[in-house]
């Protein structure tokens, strides 16, 4: 007959899986909205300074794309550490 201790055990572990998956969902959901608004917030802020300078589309290509070099550090920064010892986010215990 299985233990008190054992079961608990189990329903702890059951529960910190779990929560270990519904934080990797919470953080793919997330990932994509960091990348895109880093995106659109370098866009817009290129746009209104090619609009006030008058410079054409130039301010808005390069900080659209300094944007896009963000968004990517920052989806690389968030994603944990691969069991390699690959990747540059925290490491899950």
């Amino acid at each position: 007959m299985p233990d008190e201790r054992e079961t608990d055990q189990k329903s702890q572990g059951a529960k910190k899986g779990a929560q270990s998956a519904a934080a990797q969902i919470a953080v793919a959901m997330e990932l994509p909205f960091t990348l895109v608004g880093a995106v659109v917030f370098g866009g817009v802020l290129g746009y209104l300074l090619d609009r006030w300078l008058h410079t054409g589309p130039w301010l808005m290509i390069v900080f659209g794309g300094l944007g896009f070099v963000a968004g990517v550090r920052e989806v690389l920064r968030r994603l944990p550490a691969d069991s390699d010892g690959i990747g540059n986010g925290p490491k899950a215990s």
